[in-house]
C-alpha cells in the first residue's frame, strides 16, 4: 500500500512539473497572449528593430494596450515597417505619439512603448506613428566603446 501511494505522489509531482514547464514555455514564447483581431492598426517605421518579434507587446506606462502583428522591410524607405494592433479601448492616442523599442526582463524580450503626445487629433485605423526610436543594440554600444578606448 505504501509503495502504491509513493508511485501516485511521484506521478502527480511529474504531472505538475510538466504543467509548470508548459506554462513557462507559453509565457516565454508569448503565445499565451494571443488575442482576436479586434482593434485598430497603426504603422511605425524603425531604423533597427533589434529582436522585436510578431506578438511582442505594446505598452503605455507599463500597461499592455496591444501587440505587434507584422514586421516587414520597406524597400522604399529602407526601414523596418512594423504593424501595431491596439485594442479598441485605447483609441485616444494623439498624432504626435512616439513609439520606442525597449528590452524587458531577464530573457531580453523586446517590446514597443508608446509615449502619448499632446495634440488634439487622434490616431485612426491605418495611420502612421511618425515619431519612433529604434532599439538599442548592445553590439553597437560595445563597438563604439571599444573604438573610443582604442583611439585614446
Amino acid at each position: 500500500m505504501t509503495t502504491r501511494f509513493i508511485e501516485i505522489m511521484v506521478g502527480a509531482f511529474v504531472a505538475v512539473g510538466c504543467a509548470a514547464l508548459f506554462m513557462l514555455a507559453m509565457k516565454v514564447s508569448n503565445l499565451s497572449t494571443l488575442s482576436s483581431a479586434e482593434g485598430y492598426h497603426l504603422t511605425a517605421y524603425f531604423e533597427n528593430i533589434g529582436g522585436l518579434k510578431v506578438r511582442s507587446p505594446i505598452t503605455v506606462s507599463g500597461v499592455k494596450v496591444g501587440q505587434v502583428t507584422g514586421i516587414v522591410f520597406d524597400p522604399d524607405r529602407l526601414q523596418a515597417k512594423v504593424t501595431l494592433l491596439l485594442e479598441m479601448d485605447h483609441d485616444y492616442f494623439s498624432t504626435d505619439t512616439a513609439a520606442s523599442i525597449y528590452t524587458a526582463g531577464l530573457l531580453g524580450e523586446q517590446y514597443i512603448a508608446l509615449e502619448p503626445g499632446a495634440e488634439d487629433e487622434t490616431l485612426k485605423d491605418g495611420d502612421t506613428v511618425e515619431f519612433t526610436q529604434s532599439a538599442l543594440v548592445l553590439e553597437e554600444i560595445v563597438s563604439k566603446f571599444i573604438s573610443n578606448v582604442a583611439s585614446s
